[in-house]
């Protein structure tokens, strides 16, 4: 892959100059949705899908852009004098962002540079192709300039340039996941403090399958940032009576002794859902380390069924792919994975079921939806890297 992409580079920006090529994977959130910025736990891996990225430095301050996914745009100018994203519907809001964010932490990119980037992520599927990227750039520039930057402070700089520059209020799993990825385990993460585990995921005869919706949707535009006001407005509320720093600090027994100071039913909905998804994803967990992946499936499907009622950010198509993979055979769990509102979904099927499972979920998706979803059978990969 890295000879081919040189080339693409080749072919748009020119020979010459010290090409450099670098990788960045995608991520999946096995459970843990919604939690993230509630101060709970998430637990997601890496995959061997993702964003990859070509370099040459210049020697003015010059930014020149090529995606070999928006082929149309062709070209795209920029400057280290104007790193404005805002009002920007182009993908290079991003890179501009993260390197916006590394100068406000003391780390300023001293030249421009040509970058080329081709992402094997289906962009808008909620496997964070925007966040790959992120840290991709996070990546480049920290090895690039020397950079002293580890990756937990990278995701840290990353996730700010998402939330100060481009508009989306998110929280710290997808750049977090993405940075920390290991081969063959997920991250358990409680956001609260950054704490984090390796968890080796022993799927002896399951493979995970992503199911895509191929409904399009960006954070920004969808209702992430309302719902994570919702959450604030809750936590404000019990705050008034009890002392909690956020949502995830909260049990099943003492959320349910002050739900009461929560006034608006809708708003108690949210709060119960963040609190129940960060018990859920603890014990999603201690059943993956018992070997237990009945108990793990069960509870993936809980939680589709919180964020679909309790949250209420999945919609029809999240909600016919993943009613259509609990009917199928062979079928340990599946739920909605990402922000919602379209995306994916993410299931664990046995590896003798798996083609059978794409066939008759993406019928029954296209009978229903009217188009085709699409599927992929993953892999969890490696954190980013220097090819």
């Amino acid at each position: 892959m890295k000879e081919q992409i040189i080339k693409n580079f080749k072919e748009i920006f020119g020979d010459g100059g010290e090409i450099r090529v670098f990788f960045a994977p995608g991520r999946v959130n096995l459970i843990g949705e919604h939690t993230d910025y509630n101060g709970g736990h998430v637990f997601p891996c890496a995959l061997t899908i993702g964003t990859y990225g070509a370099v040459r430095l210049r020697e003015d301050r010059v930014l020149r852009f090529y995606s070999g996914n928006f082929q149309e745009n062709g070209i795209l100018t920029g400057s280290l004098e104007d790193l404005e994203c805002k009002g920007s519907g182009e993908w290079t809001r991003y890179v501009k962002a993260v390197i916006a964010s590394f100068g406000e932490h003391g780390f300023i990119t001293p030249v421009g540079f040509d970058f080329y980037c081709l992402g094997t992520i289906p962009n808008g599927s909620g496997l964070s192709s925007s966040a790959s990227l992120e840290i991709l750039v996070s990546k480049m520039l920290t090895v690039l300039f020397g950079f002293d930057v580890n990756m937990i402070d990278a995701s840290i700089y990353s996730q700010y340039a998402e939330n100060r520059y481009v508009g989306v209020n998110c929280g710290i799993m997808d750049q977090f996941a993405i940075a920390m990825g290991k081969k063959d385990s997920a991250i358990f993460l409680d956001t609260s403090d950054l704490k984090y585990e390796y968890v080796p995921v022993r799927l002896d005869g399951i493979r995970i399958v992503i199911g895509n919706t191929n409904k399009k949707r960006g954070l920004g535009d969808s209702k992430y940032n309302e719902r994570r006001a919702e959450c604030e407005s809750a936590l404000a509320q019990l705050q008034g009576i009890c002392t909690v720093q956020a949502l995830g600090e909260l049990d099943e027994s003492s959320f349910e002794a002050v739900s009461d100071a929560i006034k608006d039913p809708v708003i108690l909905k949210r709060a119960r859902h963040a609190v129940y998804e960060n018990l859920r994803t603890v014990r999603a967990v201690s059943a993956l380390n018992n070997n237990d992946i009945k108990a793990f499936g069960e509870l993936m499907n809980q939680s589709h069924i919180s964020l679909r009622d309790d949250y209420e950010v999945t919609g029809k198509e999240l909600d016919t792919l993943v009613e259509a993979a609990w009917a199928q055979e062979g079928v340990l769990g599946s739920r909605m994975t990402g922000a919602g509102f379209g995306g994916c979904t993410v299931s664990l099927v046995k590896d003798e079921c798996v083609d059978q499972f794409i066939e008759n979920v993406g019928r029954l998706y296209k009978e229903k939806i009217g188009y085709a979803a699409d599927f992929y059978v993953v892999d969890i990969g490696d954190g980013p890297q220097e090819l």
